[in-house]
């Protein structure tokens, strides 16, 4: 795990996080930064790089539901400092891979096929059956020289045939081509794995607080 959490890498992260959902980028919040989500069960996040005393504040003073605070933390930190009305989310882990990633030579077998497509600095890839139903999907953004992996999902039926690492592997031929190495995502429990095997390292623990309705 990195010793030491960049402020601008967490930026350019959430930045690209808001691109890719077409939602108001950030702005600043005391030490760290507010996106308006808008969404029925995400309003608004806040965003900072380490558990202070903004962050510790701004919990004691959010009583409304569906806001998120999220930290570069671990969850027993953040549990030890906020109030119990404040429910932890899944385990998110922030991940890096600051070079080109150890993807083995892998195809795409004759039932599946690729569609593509982008937006402002958003690219879309499916991995779709010869039937049209769609079987993985990921999503790269480009920004500040960072390249973010984003909503990399394989459906259920799909799983085990290694439809996710070649979907990494097209991603990053995007990044590569643009002169990019630096990757950067947030991985759940169930996809670190994956990551892992990639080449990629735990850069930070990524918590996440609600109060539910």
């Amino acid at each position: 795990m990195e010793n030491h959490i960049s402020s601008d890498i967490i930026d350019s992260w959430l930045k690209a996080w808001s691109m890719s959902r077409e939602l108001p980028l950030p702005v600043k919040f005391k030490s760290g930064l507010k996106v308006d989500v808008g969404f029925e069960k995400q309003k608004t996040r806040y965003v900072f790089t380490e558990l202070n005393d903004d962050f510790i504040q701004l919990s004691k003073d959010i009583n409304e539901p569906w806001v998120f605070l999220k930290v570069c933390a671990s969850p027993s930190e953040v549990k030890r400092h906020v109030l119990k009305k404040w429910i932890v989310q899944p385990q998110g882990y922030m991940m890096s891979c600051f070079h080109p990633m150890t993807i083995p030579d892998i195809c795409l077998h004759n039932d599946y096929k690729l569609e593509i497509t982008n937006y402002n600095s958003t690219y879309v890839i499916k991995v779709v059956t010869q039937k049209g139903e769609a079987a993985s999907l990921g999503r790269l953004i480009l920004v500040d020289e960072l390249a973010v992996y984003d909503r990399i999902l394989t459906d259920d039926n799909h799983k085990r045939k290694g439809l996710a690492t070649f979907l990494m592997k097209e991603l990053e031929k995007i990044a590569l081509s643009k002169g990019i190495s630096k990757n950067f995502l947030v991985a759940t429990e169930e996809g670190k794995p994956l990551y892992e095997s990639l080449g990629w390292k735990l850069y930070c623990f990524y918590t996440s607080i609600v109060i539910p309705l």
